[in-house]
């Protein structure tokens, strides 16, 4: 491994799987930071290791002023708070299974540098897969199932990544941190797949000066959708329950805004533009087999009584 990487412990477990998020840029609904970081919360995960920040950030460019600055907090003087940069390394398992949680911040320099420690670090901890997550805003309806989209390092993964509903992406522009690992995830024969689950985000400044847009910080919803599929993929057997309660409400939430903004400005037709995203959007819901099969039986019980 390189001289950036440190890990003071490594798991014994049977077999080991990782998922990975950033500060990034494609941060969506904080799906990339927000949910490593409640998994590691959840979970009481514990820090395993770590990339030493030397040489990945700039403190500052001259004129952009506080852009790429730590953030710091101080109280009647005193140091209160100070946001460091961190790259660090989480495990939660028992002797047969383990998750590896990684949380970082995307670096500002040397990328394919901190990439091969990333992965010198992955095969060290014997991950048999990664899964990255990330999020972009889109216009979609916010009470339904998040589309999903993956790309994926290895060509004989496909047949699998078919079974999450997910969309393959077309993408064609500047790479998220998830995506350009991609290249060396393949050239080392490793399983990466990064899912990157859509935001809703609603454009209404085109309706009246007295509104703008409407977006989700924190998708709870898109956090609970991603680690379905995740929970089945690695068979971890996670309690999402927490995050199916966070999402009705995240869903309650939403409604009453638009319900405030329909009562405000009737002029605006909030009703009918929700409709017209509905109308545009083709969900697609991810159901494993149990759930086909539990959902199958609800139905049948249904028709019985």
């Amino acid at each position: 491994m390189g001289d950036a990487i440190k890990l003071w412990e490594k798991p014994v477990a049977e077999e080991i799987f990782m998922i990975a998020g950033w500060h990034q840029w494609a941060d969506a609904g904080s799906i990339s930071s927000g949910l490593p970081r409640y998994l590691i919360d959840h979970t009481q995960a514990k820090k395993i290791g770590e990339i030493k920040t030397d040489g990945f950030y700039l403190y500052q460019i001259p004129g952009t002023h506080h852009l790429l600055r730590p953030e710091i907090k101080l109280e009647e003087g005193r140091l209160a708070h100070l946001k460091a940069r961190t790259n660090e390394f989480y495990y939660i398992g028992n002797e047969s299974k383990g998750l590896v949680i990684f949380l970082g911040t995307e670096p500002h320099l040397d990328i394919d540098r901190y990439a091969e420690e990333l992965f010198d670090a992955i095969e060290a901890l014997g991950v048999k897969r990664v899964v990255a997550v990330g999020g972009v805003y889109g216009s979609m309806p916010h009470e339904k199932d998040r589309a999903v989209s993956c790309s994926y390092s290895l060509p004989q993964m496909l047949d699998e990544m078919i079974e999450y509903a997910v969309q393959f992406s077309n993408y064609e522009g500047g790479a998220s941190i998830g995506s350009y690992f991609l290249e060396c995830a393949l050239r080392r024969k490793l399983e990466y797949l990064v899912f990157y689950a859509f935001v809703p985000a609603y454009d209404l400044s085109q309706f009246s000066s007295l509104l703008q847009g409407m977006s989700i910080d924190h998708d709870f919803k898109a956090w609970y959708d991603l680690m379905r599929r995740i929970n089945y993929m690695f068979g971890l057997e996670l309690d999402l329950t927490e995050l199916e309660q966070q999402s009705a409400e995240l869903l309650d939430s939403m409604n009453e805004k638009i319900r405030e903004v329909e009562d405000r400005l009737p002029q605006v037709n909030i009703r009918e533009y929700m409709q017209k995203v509905a109308d545009e959007f083709t969900e697609t819901p991810f159901m494993p087999l149990g759930d086909v099969w539990e959902e199958g039986l609800g139905d049948l019980f249904e028709d019985i009584d």
